[in-house]
């Protein structure tokens, strides 16, 4: 097999828990190995994550930024027009990020539920991750991919719930989910 160097494109989508918990494992891989990483979170905003914490460590090689206010769509609602704007905003930033060949990997977390919800256009970033610079790492979470994503991937994982504590009454836990 010949030694081939591309940017991978990942998705982690599916109903289970560990999405945003992998991406995470696979950023903190890859700056151990000196590479520098932004990792975007499309909706999480509005609570404080101990990996918010844990990067700080890392100085400029591993950023994370909040970009919306908290999870969205709960219990069946409309979106809120501000939870729109903060995704398009966020997808600029991503956009402009991803073409600066500023970072070897950058992590958009949750934005398959912005696209689900129809807050982003699935073209849009399907026409970025096709102009991508040729060594730079994108990871997509959330659970349902929306298939064009899917199809230009290198590498799709769909994490599946086997069984969660939660659906025994157990809340999550400080230092495992959040």
């Amino acid at each position: 097999m010949a030694d081939v160097r591309s940017g991978l494109i990942i998705v982690n989508t599916g109903p289970g828990k560990g999405k945003t918990t992998a991406a995470m494992g696979t950023a903190l891989r890859a700056v151990g190995n000196g590479m520098r990483v932004l990792m975007l979170q499309f909706l999480k905003g509005s609570w404080h994550y101990g990996e918010l914490d844990a990067v700080k460590a890392f100085g400029d090689n591993f950023i994370i930024k909040q970009m919306g206010r908290g999870f969205v769509k709960v219990g069946g609602a409309e979106t809120d027009p501000e939870d729109v704007r903060l995704v398009e905003e966020a997808w600029a930033e991503a956009e402009r990020e991803i073409l600066s060949d500023k970072w070897d990997l950058v992590v958009l977390d949750e934005i398959n539920y912005a696209i689900t919800y129809k807050m982003l256009d699935p073209q849009k970033v399907v026409a970025t991750l096709k102009k991508k610079p040729e060594m730079v790492h994108v990871i997509l979470t959330g659970r349902n991919a929306h298939p064009d994503i899917v199809e230009i991937a290198d590498t799709v994982t769909e994490m599946r719930e086997v069984k969660h504590a939660y659906t025994k009454g157990i809340e999550a836990q400080r230092g495992i989910e959040y």
